[in-house]
């Protein structure tokens, strides 16, 4: 009863309606991913977040999200959730394709900073364990390197499916494990070792990006993740893997 009176006030919020920021300080969250801890985390890095990703990545960012685009595919008219959205750089490439793109997040600090450079967009808070939206109203739901960040996967999973219209899809965008096994090694040894030297260099934020790599480490392969899928209700479950691994890009319907 709760959870569902939470959900009708939060339906009231105009869409595009981002409230002030009132999380304490969060440098580093735990693995445990309590959603206050993991929100203020994100609030801290909001400002450089995606010039560190850029750096941290050697680019490669930029591919993965040209991959998400096309695997959303979306077409003028249609309405895209962009769940854990962040600034919305990932939002963007929907609009240019001329869809209506939600973008949603639980960091107040980062839908902030994304509203302030993309002011046009209907920014959204939201927990994806607990979507402010009907059932049914999206053509498509993706997120990108923010499922892994989320408390309860398959509550996420379950709500993803629950404001997918029938037919509709999601696509979801997340660091996985590299399939060469010697390749999965030296990048173990990145994540771990380098990893937080160079975030010091550029973060604002040194310590989220330590959570960064033992989450990435913990993170469920593509196998089980496309299990989970399937456990949710989505039908046609599907990945393919980019950059040998690191990153699984998987893809469901909604019957």
């Amino acid at each position: 009863m709760a959870d569902a009176a939470a959900r009708r006030k939060a339906r009231l919020l105009p869409w595009g309606r981002v409230p002030a920021c009132h999380n304490g300080p969060v440098t580093r969250a735990s693995l445990e991913k309590q959603p206050h801890e993991v929100a203020s985390m994100f609030d801290g890095v909001a400002e450089r977040y995606d010039l560190t990703n850029d750096v941290l990545s050697l680019g490669q960012d930029r591919r993965w999200r040209r991959e998400v685009a096309r695997a959303v595919d979306a077409r003028p008219a249609q309405k895209v959730l962009d769940l854990a959205a962040g600034t919305a750089t990932s939002s963007l490439p929907f609009t240019r394709a001329g869809a209506y793109v939600v973008p949603c997040d639980f960091s107040i600090g980062m839908l902030q900073v994304g509203k302030r450079r993309h002011a046009w967009l209907p920014f959204t808070a939201g927990d994806a364990t607990r979507l402010p939206f009907r059932d049914d109203t999206f053509d498509a739901v993706t997120i990108s390197f923010g499922l892994r960040n989320v408390h309860d996967t398959d509550a996420a999973l379950r709500e993803m499916h629950r404001v997918t219209r029938p037919g509709g899809r999601v696509v979801i965008c997340e660091f996985s494990h590299p399939t060469w096994a010697p390749f999965r090694t030296v990048y173990t040894e990145y994540l771990m070792r380098a990893l937080p030297p160079v975030a010091r260099a550029v973060s604002s934020n040194p310590d989220a990006y330590v959570y960064l790599a033992e989450s990435i480490r913990s993170w469920p392969d593509q196998e089980a993740l496309a299990a989970r899928l399937s456990d949710a209700g989505w039908t046609k479950v599907a990945w393919r893997n980019l950059s040998g691994g690191i990153v699984a890009l998987h893809r469901g319907f909604k019957a």
